[in-house]
């Protein structure tokens, strides 16, 4: 299995908190066909294997006008794909698109809902309301596509315990299939880390923080949902296909400004410069990790994921370091290891894994 991801550096506008690659230079749309294209010929010989999964993300890919999206995905070998993600925003959404989009065999659709709390919205710069979100749900699935994942946020501005709760408590009377929930990071470059820094605003407590995690955690389980990895929820066998393949490190060709690729062997990315790759310079560069890196990326992404790492698919060095490493988090139950050798970090202790992780990494 292989997967396709391919980048729509797009935007009407930037969120507060975001960190992707992305820009409001939307004149030059139509001319992105013709660039993915071109770049597809030029590295169609990295991953041979049929693409299983197929992921347009952004930016906000939902901005695409129709035939400009047709175009992208008729350039690209994308008819084996049994999972085919668009990324959108709900306010791009209307009965007409989503028909559209189903026909070109898109399957399933990410939505960036974040919050239901109108106030919460307007305070990271989304253009959407709360209304907005629930009636761009009702029109992807009664226009049929039934896959629908939805993102949510925690930490925001202004944001508490009770509203958290009636998002959440919003989302899950919805009865989607999956459900990402992020912790909100104030990335350096971003308007809310720049306003974090000069004292206008204040990021929310981390025991705030974490008794939000918690009550994600127990009322995702009270509604069947099943806690595979960090911040993804998924009623059974609904899990994101894709994205399950970048932690298990199954290959993926990264195609557009930005996008990353890893073929198995040597991770690559492109340049996120959107004018040299229109004119098809060669913005691809080679990631040269040395084996410690590499062994760090699959322990990483691993160990995010309910199942864990298999300490039996290392090799004897490997493994006898990490049951060194990961001593004391066994003898304090924050991470467990099964009988058949998955090393698994517990869902409680999910929420501070970056301070479990620092431990466990080469260095």
């Amino acid at each position: 299995m292989a997967g396709l991801y391919i980048h729509i550096p797009f935007c009407r506008s930037k969120c507060l908190y975001c960190d992707f690659f992305s820009t409001p230079a939307l004149g030059s749309v139509n001319s992105l066909p013709e660039a993915i294209a071109a770049e597809y010929a030029r590295r169609a010989d990295e991953i041979t294997e049929p693409f299983k999964t197929v992921y347009i993300g952004g930016g906000t890919p939902s901005i695409l006008p129709p035939d400009t999206l047709r175009r992208i995905i008729e350039s690209l070998p994308v008819g084996d794909a049994v999972e085919f993600t668009i990324e959108a925003n709900p306010d791009d959404i209307t009965p007409d698109v989503v028909k559209l989009w189903r026909d070109m065999g898109v399957n399933r659709v990410s939505l960036g809902v974040q919050s239901f709390d109108d106030r919460e919205l307007k305070a990271v710069g989304r253009r959407h309301d709360s209304d907005g979100a629930r009636r761009a749900i009702a029109a992807i699935i009664d226009n049929g596509i039934a896959n629908v994942s939805a993102d949510l946020i925690y930490g925001l501005p202004g944001q508490d315990i009770a509203s958290w709760k009636s998002s959440l408590l919003t989302m899950l009377s919805l009865g989607l299939p999956h459900i990402s929930a992020y912790c909100l990071t104030y990335e350096p470059g971003t308007v809310l880390h720049s306003r974090l820094e000069a004292g206008k605003l204040t990021a929310t407590d981390d025991r705030v923080l974490e008794e939000m995690y918690m009550l994600l955690c127990s009322l995702t389980v009270a509604e069947g949902y099943r806690h595979y990895e960090i911040s993804n929820f998924a009623l059974p066998g609904m899990h994101s296909r894709h994205n399950s393949a970048y932690w298990t490190d199954t290959p993926y060709l990264g195609l557009g400004p930005g996008a990353h690729s890893f073929d198995g062997k040597t991770r690559r990315y492109n340049l996120p410069d959107l004018k040299k790759y229109l004119a098809s310079d060669d913005i691809l560069c080679i990631d040269n990790e040395n084996e410690d890196q590499r062994f760090n990326d699959v322990l990483i992404t691993a160990l995010r994921t309910a199942a864990g790492l298999h300490l039996t698919d290392l090799p004897s060095d490997r493994r006898k370091y990490i049951e060194k490493a990961a001593a004391p988090f066994l003898a304090d139950r924050s991470m467990t290891l099964t009988p058949d050798g998955a090393l698994r970090i517990t869902e409680e202790a999910w929420f501070r894994s970056d301070a479990i992780l620092r431990e466990l990494i080469v260095v």
